[in-house]
């Protein structure tokens, strides 16, 4: 009898920005003994990447990106195995799969592979936290990567390889927050199960949230879903922090931010798997100091995307702008930002071009001040006062509640 096709969802993504150092990492710690060199990238080295799928499976299989290397990468002792906690992993819960190439400028696709669903008693229903590991062979070359991952991954030395066998943390004494070589991860799901996915920028990446908490609001609309029923459903995390809707337009172009949203549609969102809806919350970066597009141009590029992804058959739920007024972050804050901000938002809600809104304006912002409200305005990451622009955890949770309601 032949085996069923897999029905292959994507249930967690970290959208590849650019090539290491170039981005907006948070709490990174210094790297500089782990990649001394960030143009010859991990020089024969190990690394694990703890990942968090959207919803519990055992089949899984990743998409390893080199998008922004210069050079092959070459990967031996790829495996997934189940997190113990740190850099540990479960015991013998390894999984391996064939050693890998990647040419420059491409994204593969693993070999799909099996984990026992709860190995030997360690693993919890509830953390279903599992960890791509492997040894880069040589030098990686510049590293494609996703600075603001707000959770932990873990190197080794460079020239260390750490041995199949080896489940512990102490051969990987280097921490990274962010995510590198891999953008997307597919379970194999029953049938009704898709995806739902977040285009965004940093306002969708996380800054200001709980590193390690898991508390951005794709993470919290996530557990909302769980909490009601809804396991069919996996709700994914494609900000980039600094992202603009319209530049730039080339993989070519470095910016921090990554390429512009209408640029990177087919990469992180039309050739991911199972994907039904897409919510689209983006566009102050380009009224800042760094963007200086006008409303109209920002509206024409969010018509055109909204209609490309509704012809490719999503649901596109469009989200308000929440204020940056007077915000101390460089390139925000200023008066001709808000005017655009709140025109952009004018057309979000009245044009119907989308197929939902969720006003996240009316959600954060302060009717009496204008500014992101206080409530909001702290950093739930480091500690300390807000920068006017990035909501903390609790205002994620309030940006998740807006969505919920705009999606049931």
């Amino acid at each position: 009898m032949t085996p069923a096709k897999p029905h292959w969802v994507t249930v967690w993504t970290a959208s590849a920005q650019g090539a290491y150092p170039e981005g907006s990492a948070i709490a990174q710690p210094d790297l500089s003994l782990a990649i001394p060199q960030h143009e010859k990238g991990l020089v024969h080295q190990s690394f694990r990447m703890p990942i968090k799928p959207a919803v519990a499976a055992h089949k899984f299989r990743l998409r390893i990106s080199n998008v922004f290397g210069n050079k092959t990468l070459h990967l031996k002792d790829l495996a997934i195995s189940w997190h113990l906690g740190g850099g540990a992993l479960a015991p013998g819960s390894r999984v391996v799969m064939p050693d890998m190439a990647i040419e420059a400028g491409t994204a593969v696709w693993t070999q799909g592979v099996e984990l026992a669903s709860n190995h030997q008693g360690f693993i919890t229903a509830a953390d279903r936290t599992l960890v791509f590991s492997a040894w880069v062979e040589g030098e990686s070359g510049p590293i494609t990567w996703h600075a603001k991952a707000m959770a932990t991954a873990y190197l080794s030395k460079p020239n260390t390889r750490v041995r199949k066998d080896d489940f512990s943390e102490l051969a990987f004494p280097f921490s990274t927050t962010s995510v590198f070589f891999i953008d997307a991860l597919d379970a194999d799901l029953p049938d009704n199960c898709y995806a739902i996915l977040a285009l965004g920028d940093s306002l969708t990446d996380g800054t200001f949230t709980t590193l390690n908490g898991f508390d951005r609001w794709t993470d919290v609309l996530q557990r909302l879903l769980i909490a009601n029923g809804r396991t069919d459903v996996a709700v994914l995390n494609a900000g980039i922090g600094g992202n603009q809707v319209l530049s730039p337009l080339s993989l070519h172009e470095p910016w921090r931010g990554g390429p512009a949203a209408i640029e990177r549609l087919e990469r992180d969102v039309l050739s991911l798997s199972g994907v039904k809806s897409v919510i689209w919350l983006e566009g102050i970066n380009d009224f800042s100091d760094n963007g200086h597009a006008d409303a109209e141009d920002v509206q024409s590029a969010m018509e055109q995307a909204v209609h490309r992804l509704r012809a490719a058959g999503f649901r596109v739920i469009g989200a308000t702008l929440p204020s940056a007024f007077k915000s101390t972050r460089q390139g925000h804050g200023h008066a001709l930002q808000n005017e655009k901000r709140k025109a952009l938002n004018q057309f979000i809600l009245s044009s119907g071009l989308h197929d939902a809104v969720a006003d996240i304006d009316k959600a954060l912002t302060n009717p009496q001040t204008g500014c992101l409200d206080a409530l909001f305005d702290s950093d739930s990451t480091l500690g300390g006062p807000g920068d006017g622009l990035h909501p903390n955890r609790a205002g994620h949770a309030a940006i998740a509640n807006e969505i919920w309601r705009a999606i049931t």
